[in-house]
Parts: C-alpha cells; sequence; structure tokens
C-alpha cells in the first residue's frame, strides 16, 4: 500500500513539474506562445513539415529557453536530494547543503579557478579548462563538509548544536576566502565572482545541461541504492550496527555522494540557498520520512520550485534579471526559522522522525 501511494505522489508531482516545463520555456524578456512551442517542438521531431516557424524565436527557444529550464530542473532536483540526505546523515530536519559548508566550500573552489584558472590550466587549458570549475568545486565543497562534520561529532555521536556552530565558522572562512579573491581579481573576474555567488542560471547551455544532468541523475540513483541504510540510520548508529550497516562507511558514501551533486550544481548555477532545506522538509509534512519515498520526491519538487523560482526571477524585473539565490534566501530564510522552533519544540517528543 505504501508503494502504491507513493506512486501516486511521484505521477502528481511529475505532472505538475512537465506542467512548470512549459510555462517556464514560455516566459521571460521575450515571451514566447504555446502554439509556437509546439510548433518549434514538432518542427524538430520532425512530425509537423508545413510549417515554417521563426527562426529567431526558434533559436531562442532551443538555444536559450529550453536549455535553461531544463539546467534549472536539475539543479533544483540536486540540490533538494542533498538535502534529503544530508538531515538523513546529520538526522536533523534544519540540515542543508548551504549550511554544512558544502556551498560556500564548492564557491569558494569556484573563485579560486575564475582568479587563478588560466594559470592552472597553463598550456593544457583546451582540454582540462572545462573540468577545472567543476573539480575545484568538488575539492573545496568534500572538504568544508568533512571539516564540519568531523567538528560536530562528539564522542562518535553528532552534536546538533556543534554541527551549527562548526557550519557557521567553515562557512565564514570559505566567505571570507571567496571575499579575498574578489578584491584581488581583475574586474571581469570580480563581477563573475559576485554574480555567481547571488545565483543565476543566465549562463545555461546544452553542455552545462549534460554535466548537471548526468551527475545528478547518477547521484539520485546511487542515492537510491542506500535509502534502506540511512533509514536504518535514523534509529541511531548503535541500532543500525545492530542491523550490519556500518556507519561510518554510509556516511563517507553519502558525503561524497552529497558534495557531487551540490559541487557539480553549484559550479554551473552559482549558491543558491535553502532549496534542500524546504523540499524535504515539505514532502515529511505532506507524507512520509522514509528515504525511500524522499530522495526520489525531492528531485522532483525541487525541480518544480526552482523553475517557478526562476520564472519570477525573470519576470520581476524583466527585462532584467533578478538573481535567483535572493529569491530562494528571501522565501527560505523564515522557513528555516520556523523550523528551527518546531524542531526545538518537539526534541522531547522523539524529533522529526519520530
Amino acid at each position: 500500500m505504501n508503494k502504491l501511494s507513493f506512486r501516486f505522489y511521484y505521477i502528481g508531482l511529475s505532472v505538475i513539474l512537465m506542467i512548470s516545463l512549459i510555462i517556464s520555456a514560455r516566459v521571460g524578456a521575450v515571451n514566447i506562445s504555446y502554439s509556437d512551442i509546439m510548433t518549434f517542438l514538432g518542427h524538430k521531431l520532425g512530425i509537423t513539415q508545413d510549417n515554417n516557424p521563426d527562426s529567431i524565436q526558434q533559436a531562442l527557444f532551443f538555444q536559450i529557453r529550453l536549455p535553461r529550464v531544463i539546467l534549472c530542473a536539475f539543479v533544483g532536483a540536486a540540490l533538494s536530494v542533498s538535502g534529503a540526505l544530508m538531515q538523513a546523515l546529520f538526522r536533523n530536519p534544519i540540515v542543508e547543503p548551504g549550511l554544512v559548508g558544502t556551498s560556500a566550500g564548492a564557491a569558494f573552489g569556484a573563485a579560486f579557478v575564475f582568479v587563478f584558472g588560466s594559470s592552472l590550466a597553463g598550456p593544457f587549458a583546451d582540454f582540462i579548462g572545462p573540468f577545472l570549475l567543476p573539480s575545484f568545486a568538488f575539492i573545496g565543497g568534500l572538504v568544508a563538509t568533512l571539516l564540519v562534520y568531523r567538528l560536530s561529532s562528539v564522542f562518535g555521536k553528532t552534536n546538533v548544536n556543534t554541527m551549527l556552530l562548526a557550519g557557521i565558522a567553515i562557512n565564514a572562512l570559505a566567505i571570507g576566502g571567496t571575499g579575498f579573491f574578489s578584491y584581488i581579481a581583475k574586474d571581469p573576474q570580480a563581477r563573475s565572482i559576485t554574480f555567481w555567488n547571488l545565483g543565476t542560471i543566465s549562463g545555461a547551455d546544452w553542455p552545462a545541461v549534460e554535466l548537471v544532468g548526468a551527475s545528478t541523475i547518477i547521484g539520485i540513483l546511487v542515492c537510491i541504492r542506500y535509502s534502506k541504510q540511512l533509514n536504518a540510520l535514523l534509529l541511531g548508529e548503535t541500532e543500525a550496527g545492530y542491523l550490519g550497516i556500518n556507519a561510518e562507511k554510509l556516511k563517507m558514501k553519502v558525503i561524497l555522494i552529497n558534495t557531487f551533486i551540490v559541487a557539480m550544481a553549484t559550479s554551473i548555477v552559482g549558491v543558491i540557498g535553502f532549496l534542500g532545506l524546504i523540499v524535504p522538509h515539505l514532502l515529511r509534512m505532506m507524507k512520509s520520512s522514509d528515504n525511500r519515498f524522499l530522495i526520489i520526491a525531492s528531485a522532483l519538487l525541487g525541480a518544480i520550485l526552482l523553475n517557478f523560482a526562476d520564472m519570477v526571477s525573470r519576470i520581476l524585473v524583466a527585462p532584467s534579471e533578478f538573481p535567483i539565490g535572493i529569491i530562494t534566501a528571501f522565501v527560505g530564510a523564515p522557513v528555516f526559522l520556523f523550523i528551527l522552533i518546531n524542531n526545538s519544540r518537539k526534541q522531547q517528543q522523539g524529533g522529526f522522525y519520530a
């Protein structure tokens, strides 16, 4: 019965996602009608031969608008699944990639590449250049997350208060490092770092879709494999050990997967906060804390919410564009405070997993 009810949610969220993608593909500085979208797709797929669509609008749709909405969906899925993973790992609903240093660490690594990338690549720039940003974002995010995790573990048990304080400290260090790179950077580099830190989908193209799409899909498939073990970990590390689960190995695997999908997304679109916090929490309120459900449903709901946020960013100050990271921060910060207060009230009742 549970699996059937999960499927009902999956189907419903998938339908909403498809609708949000179509609506998002239509709006922007230049609106494209639904009939034109159908014409472009039909012409591209060879279904309709008689129509002669507007070549400029068709190029706009296929080269700018369509990769943007698809990339946005993949980024939303990656950040939301990451939030579900981190909350399962730390056994607390107030954890998300931004709070435990993953996003800030990835931003620090990316800023390093913005400033020193050309000298790092040297004569091999054509070959290794495209891989520098994702690689350094991954290294920065991994180091920051591991530091927070180690600092928050007291006598083998994660202390939430220590985790939040460690997250604040590591975030401050990473943000300070990013600020230092902005200070010593030349004007174009400094502007790139500034806009990238605010979060933007404006640089979307098909190579970016392929990179983030591949990393997100691979990450989600691997995560599903560990969902039952994560459910067992919710009982506690000792209890999970009785069930034959090596908690330390599981934690390291989850941290690596989480950092991988977040770093790939962050290296392309910049820092987008609070999505990984809000989405898993909404799904727990809607249905279940079962990670088998949360991982897939978080990917779908995260893609939907980030697409709607992206639509707002394009409409709000059209024809200019509002940074999407600011929108998610304005919405996510009050929700975080609500969850924090609500969670502290329920601590004596067994926490949010009870």
